[in-house]
């Protein structure tokens, strides 16, 4: 029997095509769910005992352990599957092991894989509303909205800022989420590395995208900056010369020279003296590692609530 279809509106498995209003919908609902995550507040029971699979094929610190607690949060049950405890190092399929849980009776789930399009496939294949939490080098919904509402939280609204992307552009779906929803909520990206990480085709995605590959020149046109790691796992590390730190890390001498008020972002994990210094990473005023986190969790409640009820705010 084919899986039963349920309304695709309850999956996030892009940002791509999302219109602003959607953004915005998911942004306001994920900030006023801060309270609960910073435990000022409890939430309203608007879905509560469901069972949620977390399908994490891929490693995670940071999204994983947000989810499950956003899970928690929301009164619902966690189940998580890892790689390395799944029968997948056996050879299952990612279908297979998606249609396994799926029947067991769990109502939504979340998956990272380092398939490119893999959460789609289980969407698909199972027909339960499906979160993607990172699928390769394609996409990072929820990490591209937790970085949106801590851009916005800190410069209001983002119609006509001006934010630049440091770093790993070409292996990165953390990249390629927000400059869906940082061009779809007004603002223009700047993606500034080295020509083997950031080829000029990245100009051609849109009329809001810029490329640069001297982070100098472009430093104090920002209105925000992203700095992100270098992915050796996907084998980044053949095109980074040795001077990575030198042309385009954010050092105490470059963060001295922003704007007052411009904030550093980081989508973790962190190579420090790499892509930031730790004298850049300690100042909290200006480097929102931490804010990210917090509300990455909102953000995962709110995406979580989305795919658990149709009557849900967001």
């Amino acid at each position: 029997m084919p899986p039963r279809m349920t309304d695709p509106n309850r999956s996030l498995l892009t940002l791509r095509g999302l219109d602003a209003g959607t953004l915005t919908t998911l942004l306001d609902r994920a900030e006023s769910l801060l309270p609960v995550v910073r435990g000022a507040d409890h939430i309203p029971r608007i879905v509560s005992g469901a069972v949620v699979g977390l399908l994490f094929l891929e490693n995670s610190t940071r999204t994983r352990c947000s989810f499950e607690i956003a899970v928690h949060r929301l009164g619902n049950h966690p189940v998580i599957l890892t790689g390395q405890g799944s029968s997948l190092v056996k050879g299952e399929s990612l279908s297979d092991t998606a249609a396994n849980i799926a029947a067991m009776g769990v109502q939504a789930l979340v998956v990272r894989t380092s398939l490119a399009g893999g959460a789609d496939l289980v969407a698909r294949v199972t027909g339960l509303p499906t979160i993607n939490a990172g699928d390769g080098r394609h996409e990072h919904p929820t990490q591209g909205l937790l970085d949106a509402s801590t851009l916005r939280s800190h410069l209001g609204s983002l119609e006509g800022k001006r934010i630049l992307i440091v770093g790993d552009i070409l292996n990165s779906r953390v990249a390629r989420s927000n400059m869906h929803a940082l061009t779809t909520l007004g603002a223009t990206v700047v993606l500034v590395g080295p020509p083997s990480l950031v080829p000029w085709s990245f100009a051609e995605c849109g009329p809001q995208i810029e490329v640069s590959h001297d982070l100098d020149a472009v430093l104090e046109t920002a209105d925000g900056i992203m700095m992100l790691r270098i992915q050796l796992e996907r084998d980044a590390g053949r095109s980074v010369s040795s001077d990575y730190r030198v042309a385009f890390g954010m050092t105490s001498s470059r963060a001295s020279r922003l704007q007052e008020g411009v904030p550093v972002l980081h989508p973790g994990p962190i190579n420090r003296g790499v892509e930031l210094d730790d004298a850049v990473a300690a100042d909290i005023a200006r480097c929102l590692v931490l804010e990210q986190v917090a509300r990455g969790v909102a953000v995962r409640m709110a995406s979580l609530e989305r795919a658990l009820t149709s009557g849900a705010p967001v």
